[in-house]
């Protein structure tokens, strides 16, 4: 089963408000997920982000494929930058167990 990490709307009529959720591919917009790891409110200015990095980091280690908006998000909210860190200490710590 294909995951993405995409946005779930919310609020009001003219007044979204979203949350990041982790939801098969094929599931509706607004329809059934597996998880919800943050929010997201582009009407407060500067606009609110609020991203549970280590859920973040799971579902992305496990393969869910953002979406463009959401990986904008995640590169702000510094999900991205603490994944490719977490990926090259399991990298040196593979060639380094490898060695001895």
């Amino acid at each position: 089963m294909a995951v993405r990490i995409r946005l779930k709307r919310m609020g009001a009529k003219k007044r979204p408000f979203y949350r990041l959720v982790v939801a098969p591919s094929t599931a509706p917009r607004d329809g059934r997920f597996i998880e919800t790891i943050g929010y997201y409110n582009p009407l407060t200015d500067p606009a609110t982000v609020q991203v549970d990095v280590e859920k973040a980091l799971y579902w992305l280690e496990q393969g869910a494929q953002p979406t463009d908006t959401v990986r904008d998000i995640l590169r702000r909210a510094g999900v991205l930058e603490a994944l490719r860190q977490r990926k090259a200490q399991s990298a040196d710590s593979a060639t380094a167990s490898a060695e001895s």
